[in-house]
């Protein structure tokens, strides 16, 4: 059988695998906010029918649930838009179709991808939560459901549940990818970012969506130089995660790494309460419109953060992000000469859902200073629920950072 012949039935046989998964573990999992088996079958003959040559032939796709879909509802988490079907793709989705990609279906998010989680439960422990507001997104690819899935992150909404549910997560730097498509929360957070189970179709869809020739993952040979940056939240830090940071530090030395201790001076503090700021000043004006017409069904908590946001006079909020510029490229200044730094993913293991998504703190310095962040799996804690932690590189040092993060990936897996 030639390859071309191989290939011919590649989506197909990738989307009945899927399915089966989908079959047994979905009931439980609730990862999916739609998906139309008719219409993946449709297009998965259609993209074998088109023969190989697209980089991404035969993925399979999740796709956040505010991120628009020409064939599919967009309804961002808000009963009242469930319905909600836009005329064009993302593109981010439109590429990866091009590429020959298989979009299976929208995964859930929690409501406008802040904090009102949605029906998705952690693959690894169904009592707990899969964090958000990426939360389909993730439970979908540890679940086995898909190969990799698009979310976002505007605090900790991508980074965080990858940790929860043991998968790799990638926040691109705040301008690393065009957001053509996809509903803001606080455009000057907002990031694209990608779940899957390994760095390699990461690596992958990042190169489709940046226009660029997709080569295949070649792990360094060099052995980084690496900040072990516990950050100035270490109290707050489960001691089990912070037993899997320091850890994985020692096998990532032990394999050829040179690792030394960071820290950020104190002036750093500020960007937190700045973030906060920001991210209330812009939801309040992006979502006027439904703050207006559906505070009866819109949570408390994003209830709040409007009326927090509205608040917040315009001299404050441009004071803020001057702050947030000023750390940003500060924070350039402290990664440079490090290929990474290791930080926590998350403040531990995935709480109980009825506690909600769990805690961004981790990851909102980083977001906040549109720094890329790479969250990996690094084991399990004393409930058997997985840890991550994550790597941050210097703001626009993408492809360094998925660099350094396969030859990461590669050490601890030999453990």
């Amino acid at each position: 059988m030639s390859e071309e012949e191989k290939a011919a039935g590649l989506a197909q046989e990738a989307l009945r695998r899927a399915l089966a998964c989908i079959a047994e573990r979905e009931a439980r999992v609730n990862a999916w906010q739609w998906l139309d088996e008719n219409e993946a079958w449709r297009a998965a003959r259609e993209i074998d029918r088109s023969g190989p040559g697209g980089p991404l032939h035969g993925m399979l796709i999740g796709v956040k649930d505010i991120i628009d879909t020409h064939d599919m509802p967009t309804g961002l988490g808000f009963d009242p838009y469930a319905d909600r079907r836009p005329a064009w793709d993302a593109g981010c989705v439109a590429a990866c179709r091009d590429a020959g990609a298989l979009v299976l279906g929208k995964t859930v998010s929690t409501e406008f991808a802040y904090f009102a989680a949605g029906k998705t439960r952690n693959p690894h422990d169904f009592a707990a939560t899969p964090g958000g507001s990426s939360s389909g997104s993730a439970a979908a690819v540890a679940a086995g459901m898909v190969d990799a899935a698009f979310g976002s992150q505007t605090a900790g909404s991508l980074i965080r549940p990858a940790a929860y549910c043991g998968v790799v997560g990638y926040k691109g730097s705040h301008d690393a990818f065009g957001l053509s498509g996809i509903r803001p929360l606080a455009q000057s957070f907002d990031s694209l970012g990608i779940v899957a189970g390994s760095v390699e179709p990461v690596t992958r869809i990042r190169q489709v969506l940046n226009g660029e020739a997709v080569e295949p993952l070649t792990v360094p040979m060099r052995a980084p130089y690496l900040g072990l940056c516990r950050t100035r939240q270490w109290e707050f830090v489960e001691p089990a995660a912070r037993q899997a940071v320091e850890e994985a530090a020692r096998m990532l030395a032990a394999g050829g790494a040179t690792v030394e201790a960071v820290q950020l001076p104190e002036s750093f503090e500020q960007a937190f309460d700045c973030h906060g700021l920001v991210m209330a000043y812009e939801v309040a004006r992006n979502y006027a419109f439904e703050y207006r017409h559906y505070t009866d069904r819109l949570s408390a908590a994003f209830n709040g953060l409007c009326e927090k946001g509205q608040g917040v006079s315009h001299a404050s909020y441009r004071m803020a992000k001057e702050t947030l510029r000023c750390l940003k490229a500060e924070l350039g200044a402290h990664l440079a000469g490090f290929d990474a730094w290791i930080a926590p993913a998350a403040l531990g293991e995935a709480p109980p859902a009825v506690e909600g998504t769990g805690s961004p703190l981790m990851c909102i310095l980083w977001t906040a200073l549109g720094a890329p962040c790479l969250g990996l799996p690094v084991g399990k804690g004393p409930r058997g629920l997985p840890l991550g932690i994550q790597l941050v590189a210097a703001p626009g040092e993408d492809a360094g950072l998925l660099a350094v993060g396969a030859w990461v990936e590669a050490r601890l897996q030999r453990t």
